[in-house]
């Protein structure tokens, strides 16, 4: 069983250290999302120091580079956190050997493939008295705060969630998101439903769910749900990776005072009650560190695992149907 009293010694040294000096940080992995929004975002951020980097690359941009985060975690003296930005297949294994060897962990979304898993690093955090950091970076607007405040005095009646993108053009060469535990296109939906999980003032469960696969594929190109709310509000969900043009990402839904409508830039809000327009990555990504940097230095995780479960079970309840396979 975890110790607690070792727990807070273990947090209040970790303050006491980031008082003194900034989170030395290291990247494990640096795909099209690190080197887009981590990268920028901690050379911001003045409660960061990026110093080190898990990737294939023999250099990069100033940092110490490492085949392996054995090899970073060894080779790196001083390193204080880890963020894990691999395909979600590696999370599991990358963060459990961070969090044993005493390092702060962010976890790029999915978090991992299983909950079990999941449950596991949460556990693990606080035997370690460290902090783990699980992210949904499509939360963190003021337009979702804003919202999320609308909706307490409201009750929904229902709702509609239309997530549509061109695949070729948001994971290009991402061979990974179509294998086991890759997710498909629910890598890029599970977005939408950190944002409802987030706002929705009662909990959420999936009625049901459909799945397309191609048959070159393990993992869904395309997918809808149903999702019922404790009070028995439906919500409809279209996931697509099929999409030409530009994105399609928008968020409705219906309650007794009125409509509210979330949109990605790009659409355009409409609604009789409040319409906001969802903030871009930078804005997002930056304020995840600001919330990690304070996590840090209170000495404790945020691990909110709901949009996993919701995911968990659309992909243990959906009835699937085999479609043309997908070629890049």
């Amino acid at each position: 069983m975890p110790n607690p009293n070792r727990a807070r010694r273990l947090a209040a040294a970790a303050f006491e250290e980031l008082v003194l000096q900034p989170v030395r940080i290291g990247i494990v992995g640096l795909g099209k999302i690190a080197l887009e929004e981590h990268v920028p975002a901690l050379r911001a951020h003045a409660a960061f120091d990026l110093v080190a980097c898990v990737s294939s690359r023999t250099s990069f941009d100033g940092l110490a580079c490492f085949s392996s985060i054995e090899r970073m975690l060894d080779g790196c003296e001083g390193l204080d956190a880890v963020a894990v930005c691999t395909p979600p297949q590696a999370h599991f294994a990358v963060a459990k050997l961070a969090l044993l060897r005493g390092k702060h962990v962010l976890l790029e979304k999915p978090p991992c493939p299983t909950v079990a898993e999941f449950d596991e690093l949460t556990a693990l955090a606080i035997a370690a008295g460290r902090t783990l950091f699980q992210t949904w970076h499509a939360r963190e607007t003021a337009a979702v705060a804003k919202a999320s405040r609308w909706l307490e005095t409201r009750v929904v009646r229902r709702g509609r969630v239309v997530w549509r993108e061109d695949v070729r053009q948001w994971h290009p060469g991402q061979s990974w998101i179509w294998q086991d535990g890759g997710f498909g296109v629910l890598d890029a939906g599970i977005n939408a439903i950190s944002i409802l999980t987030k706002i929705l003032p009662e909990p959420v469960a999936v009625e049901s769910a459909h799945l397309l696969v191609p048959e070159n594929c393990a993992s869904p190109i395309a997918a809808t749900a149903v999702f019922r709310t404790q009070s028995g509000a439906i919500i409809d969900a279209e996931f697509d990776f099929r999409h030409h043009g530009s994105q399609s990402r928008a968020m409705q839904l219906e309650t007794d005072g009125g409509t509210l409508t979330l949109a990605w830039p790009g659409m355009e809000p409409g609604g009789t009650g409040m319409s906001v327009e969802l903030g871009d990555q930078l804005e997002e990504y930056a304020s995840l560190y600001e919330r990690f940097a304070g996590l840090i230095a209170r000495g404790v995780s945020e691990t909110d695992k709901r949009p996993l479960e919701l995911v968990a079970d659309i992909l243990a309840r959906a009835t699937r149907s085999t479609v043309a396979p997908f070629h890049e």
